[in-house]
């Protein structure tokens, strides 16, 4: 309370800051390098001598191994963001970050070598390895970088943003109120005081 007699207004959350956005956004993020790396990175037009297959189709998960993995790991973090402390948050904050730059640099890859990210499928499809054939890329393996750097993004805010998140354990309530003199808000607390070996009178 102030000199005047007013109380003072709560801290506002930044809209950046909330829970809500910051974990929903990181999830969608990660979902979204998932959902590419499903689709097609790179299309492929092989030599009608060297076989039956003309043209063939290499998933992301096939021309960058590591990207379906690393969304995976994302999104797990994003989840566990939501209930982590302040210590948990700044280790999730560096597994994104992690993931993040290992999902542009896998995506780059590709896109700066087609043919080398396409090679594996085509031994696969023809059985003859080093060959050479048409590539074209598309533009999933942008959407994988742009991605990823948003998931960056939101592993360098995870700490600060975490400074504005609430405690809503059942002991953090209890306390809370103790501080203000109320003493347990319910019954459930009142028997965890005294599990405690507190006074809940």
């Amino acid at each position: 309370m102030t000199a005047g007699g007013a109380v003072p207004a709560a801290r506002q959350t930044p809209r950046w800051a909330r829970k809500s956005t910051l974990v929903l956004a990181t999830i969608v993020l990660a979902l979204a390098v998932f959902g590419t790396s499903t689709q097609t990175w790179v299309e492929v037009r092989l030599d009608p001598s060297v076989g039956a297959i003309n043209e063939l189709s290499v998933q992301g998960s096939k021309a960058a191994n590591s990207v379906t993995a690393l969304a995976v790991v994302a999104l797990a973090a994003g989840l566990a963001a939501s209930i982590g402390g302040k210590v948990a948050r700044w280790i999730i904050a560096a597994i994104v970050a992690l993931t993040a730059v290992g999902i542009v640099l896998a995506a780059a890859t590709v896109l700066a070598d087609p043919l080398g990210a396409a090679q594996g499928s085509i031994a696969a499809a023809t059985g003859i390895s080093g060959g050479q054939a048409d590539v074209d890329t598309t533009f999933l393996p942008v959407i994988a970088i742009v991605a990823g750097a948003l998931l960056a993004v939101c592993a360098v805010l995870l700490p600060f943003a975490g400074r504005y998140w609430k405690s809503r354990t059942r002991y953090d309530t209890a306390a809370r109120a103790k501080e203000r003199g109320e003493g347990p808000v319910d019954e459930i607390d009142s028997w965890d005081s005294l599990s405690r070996g507190e006074d809940p009178t």
